[in-house]
């Protein structure tokens, strides 16, 4: 039976982006903005957090992996909501092209799901610096002004990891976690098992 006492620190902070999200999504609700972009940028700060603790504690585990993605995602889609409403316009203007990305990753996802029943949670160097970008992006955009150079880095970098997730759900047949990238992958051999 797993209990709360199997979770470590790491796990802990994926756990407050979660909780936070229906905080986040009341602020966007009552329009207060300002509080909102500081809450998002605090649950922005431990995914940076969890992933330190785990890799320097050495607490890493696939279930510590798939909660810090579900974190993620969750983080990713609140954020996204928050700037669709604070700014309707640009959203409704780059439509198109946001859904350029939006629809591979939807794909993406599909994928895994049918493939391994669940989200992956490879956590690609590259996965890594889509994160980055598009917290930095919607961040920036909500405290300051929205930033077109961020946003065209934030949508080749956003494309580009959704090739490499779904060329690693192609090469590995179950689930795994913590890949850092298709280079890493090919000297894995975790890739080389077969389902049983």
């Amino acid at each position: 039976m797993l209990t709360f006492k199997n979770y470590n620190i790491a796990d802990w902070f994926s756990f407050y982006r979660i909780v936070a999200a229906p905080f986040l999504l009341l602020f966007i609700w009552l329009d207060y903005r300002l509080i909102f972009s500081w809450l998002l940028l605090i649950s922005y700060s431990t995914d940076a957090i969890d992933g330190y603790l785990a890799r320097k504690l050495k607490i890493s585990s696939p279930r510590g992996s798939q909660l810090d993605s579900l974190g993620d995602q969750i983080t990713l889609i609140v954020g996204l909501i928050g700037l669709y409403i604070f700014e309707t316009d640009f959203i409704k203007t780059n439509l198109i092209l946001i859904a350029l990305v939006f629809i591979p990753y939807l794909i993406q996802m599909l994928i895994a799901y049918f493939k391994y029943g669940k989200a992956t949670a490879f956590h690609t160097y590259l996965a890594k610096l889509s994160a980055i970008m598009q917290g930095v992006f919607i961040l920036f955009s909500l405290f300051f002004y929205i930033e077109y150079t961020l946003f065209y880095i934030m949508i080749i970098v956003g494309l580009l990891e959704t090739f490499e997730e779904i060329t690693l759900i192609v090469m590995y047949d179950n689930w795994v976690s913590d890949v850092k990238g298709i280079y890493w992958a090919f000297r894995d051999k975790r890739r080389l098992k077969k389902k049983v």
